[in-house]
């Protein structure tokens, strides 16, 4: 699914990358919490008026895809087509994912890249061949070092297990090339002391920091015991090691050798959002990589917890891994793309519970933000014939709402656009809504509407304008996480008549009071956050 936002021409994209997915198996609700995320940071810079460029894709090759696809007797680019056909493509556009490219790492206009990449750094003398003995796990596809392993027990015991996946490692010895990674230590410290915010959370940079002043090995970047990769260009016995191949989807999806002036307007990426699981991988390799080739490094690399479930990651491995669909057909697809983002600081571990998200559904979607909805449409039809009054009657009540309102407008533009605390600018938001729901209390419009005098009905209509306006910013504010439901509420203030399309409202200038022309036609529309019906039985 493609979308575009307004460009300025010649300024350099917002780029925002995911991880490229492996595609041994169907989407769970970490693959898509990470996706969702990426997807409401870039559609906020795109209501920022930003030119932006938002990447998400699949890995194909490597060990552990091969092993997956002989273990359902087809070969591995026959499963990686129906994976992606059936299960990657779908879920995003079902989730409302806006992102302006799929890349594969079967595709040629990657595979050639990558090529060409290896041989460039073949050729200034940074790889070599040599050879390697060490435990390998296949589900990481990485080596790991002895210090990290841990003592199998049960049917596991005697041997050594990998720390993510709790499985067997394999002692694996080849002969392989390698990457002059050792090289580069103190470079990348330097980087990362000049760069502060070039890793996130604080946590995610302390780790990377302390690993690699321990000292970094040489990378071994082929593979000879299987075929199921891109091949070292001057060694067709060899694989380009799958991690070497897939990281050089943020620079081959947007042009590099061969599309300069795409190339230039885009790369680096601004923000590479990733699990804490691949940081080493991202802050580490790739960064030593683009320094080797001469090229700029990334903006940001931004490392968001594991989901859990019962205490452990979530994952197809133990069992937790839970489809995104399993939620969204019962609290719909907004309030799924909102519910992580507000439920989970972003960067932490988080515990998911359906109870919990059942909780903050009622409670904050159903009761106070879609009941203010319901509620200042139902009064404004009841007490306007459905026509949005002026307000002329303001006071300090009215000042207080817009106050709060550019409070919330500043603070949510700053936590998502800028810092990536999703939870802090949805709050900023929420909070707002409290605060319209606290004016309507106390104001009263219901007991105001008894007074006829001309003085009561200006009364009547500055509360109900100042509410409706509020709406307004909120619409646009929540447009990024939850568009389907802001669209409907956009709707539902006619706005879409008066101020244009929702999509063209600037996030940074929601703020503006009195935008919303009075005579605007508002219509109750459909309830935004139905009554959830009994959690179904399994």
């Amino acid at each position: 699914m493609a979308a575009t936002g307004s460009e300025k021409q010649g300024a350099k994209a917002y780029y925002v990358s995911t991880p490229i997915y492996y595609v041994n198996d169907a989407p769970h609700l970490g693959h898509a919490y990470t996706t969702v995320a990426g997807d409401v940071l870039t559609r906020w810079h795109r209501q920022r008026g930003e030119k932006v460029w938002f990447l998400t894709g699949t890995d194909e090759h490597g060990q552990k895809i091969m092993r997956t696809a002989e273990a359902n007797g087809v070969t591995p680019q026959a499963w990686a087509d129906k994976l992606v056909t059936e299960s990657w493509k779908p879920l995003w556009e079902h989730l409302d994912i806006a992102n302006d490219d799929f890349i594969r790492t079967t595709q040629k206009r990657h595979t050639d890249r990558v090529q060409e990449f290896v041989q460039d750094l073949y050729d200034k003398g940074e790889i070599y061949k040599g050879g390697y003995e060490g435990p390998y796990c296949v589900g990481c596809e990485e080596y790991k070092l002895p210090g990290e392993l841990l003592d199998g027990e049960g049917e596991h015991a005697g041997q050594k297990l990998c720390p993510i996946h709790k499985k067997p490692v394999e002692i694996l010895k080849e002969e392989n090339y390698f990457f002059k990674l050792s090289e580069y230590g103190e470079k990348l410290l330097a980087h990362y002391e000049a760069n502060p915010g070039f890793i996130q959370p604080e946590s995610a940079r302390n780790e990377v920091v302390n690993f690699v002043r321990q000292g970094l090995q040489d990378l071994s970047i082929s593979r000879s015991t299987f075929d199921w990769g891109v091949p070292v260009p001057w060694d067709d016995q060899h694989v380009i090691y799958v991690w070497v191949d897939a990281l050089l989807n943020y620079a081959t999806a947007v042009g590099y050798n061969e599309n300069p002036e795409k190339f230039d307007s885009t790369f680096p990426a601004d923000v590479h959002l990733v699990g804490k699981d691949i940081l080493r991988f991202h802050a580490i390799i790739w960064p030593a990589m683009l320094m080797a080739q001469g090229l700029p490094l990334p903006g940001r690399i931004a490392a968001n917890g594991w989901l859990m479930v019962g205490g452990e990651k979530m994952s197809k491995s133990n069992l937790t891994g839970i489809k995104p669909q399993d939620l969204t057909s019962h609290f719909g697809v907004d309030a799924y793309r909102w519910y992580f983002l507000r439920a989970i600081a972003f960067g932490q571990d988080g515990s998911f519970s359906w109870e919990d998200f059942s909780a903050r559904y009622t409670s904050e979607l159903a009761n106070d933000y879609g009941n203010l909805a319901s509620r200042v449409a139902a009064m404004v039809g009841k007490y306007f014939g459905g026509e949005l009054p002026a307000s002329t009657a303001d006071g300090d009540a009215e000042k207080a709402v817009h106050d709060g309102l550019a409070k919330a407008v500043a603070e949510a533009d700053r936590r998502i656009g800028d810092e990536l605390d999703f939870q802090g600018g949805i709050l900023a938001v929420f909070d707002f809504v409290k605060q319209v729901n606290g004016y309507i209390t106390e104001q009263e419009p219901w007991k105001v509407a008894k007074d006829a005098s001309d003085e009561g009905r200006a009364r009547l209509a500055t509360i109900l304008y100042t509410a409706a306006e509020s709406l307004r910013a909120v619409a646009v504010l929540l447009n990024p996480v939850m568009p389907d439901t802001s669209r409907k509420l956009w709707d539902s203030l006619g706005a879409e008549d008066s101020l244009g399309a929702l999509a063209d409202q600037r996030v940074q200038e929601a703020g503006a009071w009195g935008l919303l022309p009075a005579g605007t036609k508002v219509t109750k529309g459909a309830v935004l956050f139905p009554r959830l019906e009994e959690k179904p039985t399994a």
